[in-house]
């Protein structure tokens, strides 16, 4: 039936110039041309690429060349979802896919078998499953994150809620030792959406599942802009005593470009210089509305979070220092997170560098806790890279040190599974656990090779029933960040090589 359908379609060389090119939209129509999907695509996996920009309206499928055709119910939803994916490659089952305007119009469909079957699935996921007439109780939602394996930080809960309209403020929090968080959108509609969608989901697979209740609030109020609570109304809030996770607190807005969700505004993502632009690991279908949910879809548990073995382990890393970094120093500062492979500072642009992960988990993980943490006076930006590993230079071409392989190292602290280093993971803090101290080194030796870098030692404590182990704190969290790189694996003689890690308490 290929031949026969009245359309154009694009051959397949044009994919070569299109490929990983952050290109702006083409001329907009609410047609949209997916291309490369896989071979056993279903319908459903393709309208799930639309539904959380919009309604879909029709979709033509053309599987003996890998392509379809989506028509959304407006030209707005149709750039929002173009926008998005152009930063986001969309993956579908290990298959990154290729979105992107399509010349025509409107699909005219006619009436055969495929056709029949593509309607039938429009009219099963079409939006009816939200009642508009059933108010829903509030705009606010209490979100409760069960069997939290991996931490979840307040962007991830902003990108997965986001595909569901505008989230206005949101807070995090520990209660009767839960994770949770309260999210307030700009409608009880969007608030109703997510929840139908995302109740009894998993961020990550197998674990990190979310139970979402209506809150019995009708607004909130948030005093600050941090890692604990934000306000994307008003940019201007401080960030209060918490750990400023941004250089300026209007950039908050700048991070989190509403991942734009039917957003109100077209192609946001072009608002914001590339390096903000958040990008939720290798979106594996996005979040399914709620009837979708129980179809078992590959990807439909995920949430926009890659399974552990989905292929995006490395990491760009921007805004270094380029005369002071070295590979050696990210090796051991992202070895915090996860096993470090590889590392290459790029040749001809030294404040950016790759830093090749061992698995997508680490990676995911080394982002969040570090995208904004400032190492030797300026805040690291971290996305995922469309390089699924890092290249060593050709025997020869030795390119000054700046490629690393790391994949032998003795530093792994991950190796062993089960390792007790995977319940010892804390986001970056001015206190560090330090272990592995000989019984000849005493409090005065730590403090003075701590402070030898030219940082501040503000207090120190030895473990009581352990004296191999003690915290320190510095005069900042940069500081801490920096003596970490400085100390960790330092001999302290007798055969000791000190552990130095991020602690979560305070002296």
């Amino acid at each position: 039936y290929c031949h026969e359908t009245p359309f154009e379609l694009t051959n397949g060389n044009d994919s070569k110039k299109f490929k990983g090119d952050i290109r702006g939209p083409g001329v907009p129509s609410r047609v949209i041309h997916i291309r490369k999907l896989p071979n056993d695509i279903t319908e459903t996996e393709v309208i799930s690429l639309g539904l959380p920009f919009g309604d879909v309206t029709n979709l033509l499928m053309l599987k003996a060349k890998n392509q379809a055709f989506l028509e959304m119910s407006s030209e707005e939803a149709a750039q929002n979802m173009v926008g998005y994916y152009s930063t986001v490659m969309p993956v579908i089952r290990h298959h990154p896919v290729y979105v992107q305007f399509s010349n025509h119009k409107e699909l005219k469909t006619d009436n055969s078998p495929n056709q029949e079957r593509a309607q039938a699935a429009l009219r099963a996921l079409s939006t009816s499953h939200v009642d508009p007439a059933v108010a829903a109780p509030s705009a606010v939602l209490r979100v409760v994150v069960e069997n939290l394996v991996y931490p979840v930080t307040l962007d991830a809960l902003c990108q997965i809620f986001s595909k569901f309209g505008t989230v206005l403020r949101i807070i995090v929090f520990t209660k009767n030792s839960q994770f949770q968080a309260l999210l307030q959108y700009a409608d009880g509609a969007s608030a109703q959406a997510a929840k139908l969608s995302l109740d009894g989901q998993n961020i990550y697979n197998g674990c990190c599942t979310l139970r979402i209740s209506f809150s019995k609030l009708t607004s909130l109020n948030v005093k600050y802009n941090n890692e604990k609570s934000r306000d994307f109304t008003r940019p201007d809030l401080p960030t209060g005593d918490s750990q400023p996770t941004m250089e300026h607190p209007a950039m908050a807005t700048a991070f989190t470009p509403g991942i734009i969700s039917a957003a109100p505004y077209a192609g946001a993502t072009h608002a914001f210089p590339p390096a903000f632009t958040i990008q939720p690991a290798g979106l594996t279908v996005p979040a399914l509305p709620g009837a979708l949910a129980s179809l078992s879809l590959p990807g439909a548990t995920r949430l926009g979070f890659p399974s552990m073995s989905a292929g995006h382990c490395v990491l760009l890393v921007s805004n270094l220092n380029p005369e002071v970094i070295t590979p050696h120093c990210l090796f051991i500062l992202f070895g915090v997170y996860g096993d470090v492979m590889r590392v290459k500072i790029l040749f001809n642009k030294k404040e950016n560098a790759l830093v090749q992960m061992s698995d997508s988990t680490q990676a995911q993980l080394a982002m969040s806790h570090l995208n904004g943490q400032r190492l030797h006076g300026k805040p690291l930006r971290i996305t995922l890279s469309k390089h699924t590993n890092v290249q060593l230079p050709r025997e020869g071409h030795e390119d000054q040190g700046l490629t690393k392989d790391y994949s032998n190292s003795p530093l792994h602290r991950f190796k062993k599974p089960g390792s007790k280093n995977y319940s010892n993971i804390f986001p970056p803090s001015a206190t560090l656990h330090l272990s592995n101290i000989p019984p000849s080194v005493v409090e005065d030796d730590l403090k003075m090779l701590f402070s030898s870098s030219g940082a501040m030692v503000k207090a120190f404590k030895f473990f009581q029933k352990d004296h191999k182990m003690a915290l320190i704190q510095m005069g900042s969290v940069e500081e801490a960040i920096e003596s970490l790189i400085e100390f960790h694996n330092h001999d302290l003689g007798e055969n000791h090589h000190l552990r130095v890690s991020f602690s979560k308490s305070s002296i």
